[in-house]
């Protein structure tokens, strides 16, 4: 068993360089064995490119007869981008495949290992199923329901504020904790902000890390298209920008924007404002499959009082603004304590001087979603 885990473990580790660069598809990585030793390895890149079992196999050549395969997702059984790569590992003479995790994309839910068991290929399911769902939390969300994963990031003192009563906000966290809220940037497909956020701050929203690194799609919620035309985001040309409006917003404004290279989506007005659950489908319909929203307040509270968030990202810093500074979270319906949202941590990790909380909805007490498995 410790064995075959000290493999599993390099499947997800090697899975983990996919991250940010594989959407629609999941994160994937595959390791052959041959008595005890790696011949082949390899992960999925780009989708559209070989799934990671094809790399690992051209890899491992000859030597993948009779070897083993461990990889964290079922391989596919169906014909997408990509052939099947069920057929590969058996047309390779693989004679055992370990899987972390069935595939929960119903073109394959279990499909792809009953194809390899029915070839005489021995097939065991679950080695650190945990963490390979874990791993791809927004491929599940995504897959199942046709929607985005929702990550909501906030960046606050220790008393909750995101800024002083005057606005001021630079800096709450420190350096290494701006890094990190970077690279989350480039591991999701858009990034999300309400218009109250662009007007006091006018962020480009790019992810500006050294590197390869992608900047995510970017989109400003505005009901009544109030970004001004001048926005740095729409004179930068790093990455698509959405608007997220009414039919109440001014017609001509929009086909400005427009004219800026901005795509205007349209969504049904609720008491005024957008329609997140419905703006939510349309995003997925698009193939989006996660959004980082980074605020403000009022547009994060608007996603929790919906139920749409899957976590929230929250950076710590030991600072205390007082009773006049800006809240992290807006307004919510709430009149008693049982009526609040109930969370779950998940883990706790220090980034420089500050801490990063990655929590989840608690199912059990009010929350939205679960944890991953």
């Amino acid at each position: 068993m410790e064995r075959d885990i000290f493999f599993m473990k390099r499947a997800l580790d090697l899975a983990k360089k996919g991250r940010g660069t594989t959407s629609p598809n999941p994160m994937v990585g595959a390791v052959i064995v041959k008595d005890g030793e790696i011949v082949g390895e390899g992960y999925h890149r780009k989708a559209g490119e070989p799934h990671a079992e094809v790399m690992a196999l051209a890899q491992a050549g000859e030597r993948a007869r009779g070897a083993e395969l461990f990889v964290n997702l079922e391989p596919c059984c169906h014909f997408g981008r990509t052939p099947p790569c069920a057929d590969a590992i058996i047309r390779a003479g693989v004679k055992r495949v370990v899987v972390a995790m069935t595939d929960p994309n119903p073109l394959v839910a279990g499909k792809g290992i009953k194809r390899l068991r029915e070839a005489g290929v021995e097939v065991e399911v679950g080695l650190l199923e945990e963490e390979a769902r874990k791993l791809n939390e927004v491929f599940i969300k995504y897959i199942t329901t046709g929607r985005p994963f929702i990550v909501a990031k906030i960046a606050q003192s220790l008393d909750g504020k995101i800024a002083m009563a005057s606005g001021e906000s630079r800096w709450i966290t420190g350096e290494p904790a701006r890094i990190k809220a970077h690279e989350f940037r480039s591991w999701y497909d858009a990034v999300m902000v309400g218009i109250g956020t662009v007007l006091a701050d006018d962020p480009l929203l790019t992810c500006r890390l050294p590197g390869e690194r992608k900047s995510p799609l970017r989109i400003v919620v505005d009901s009544w298209a109030r970004i001004p035309l001048d926005a740095r985001m729409l004179e930068c040309k790093d990455g698509r920008v959405i608007l997220a409006t009414t039919e109440r917003a001014d017609g001509e404004k929009v086909n400005a924007l427009k004219g800026k290279g901005v795509e205007v989506i349209k969504v049904p007005a609720v008491d005024g404002r957008v329609d997140l659950k419905r703006l939510m489908e349309i995003l997925g319909s698009m193939e989006i499959t996660s959004v980082l929203v980074e605020g403000g307040a009022t547009l994060i509270a608007s996603f929790i009082k919906e139920n749409l968030v899957d976590k929230l990202l929250v950076f710590q810093a030991p600072l205390i603004i007082g009773g006049d500074g800006i809240d992290s979270i807006g307004i919510l319906p709430i009149d008693q304590l049982k009526q609040a949202p109930r969370f779950k941590f998940h883990s706790a990790e220090a980034i420089g001087g500050d801490l990063l909380l990655e929590v989840y909805p608690d199912p059990g007490k009010g929350g939205s979603s679960c944890l991953p498995g």
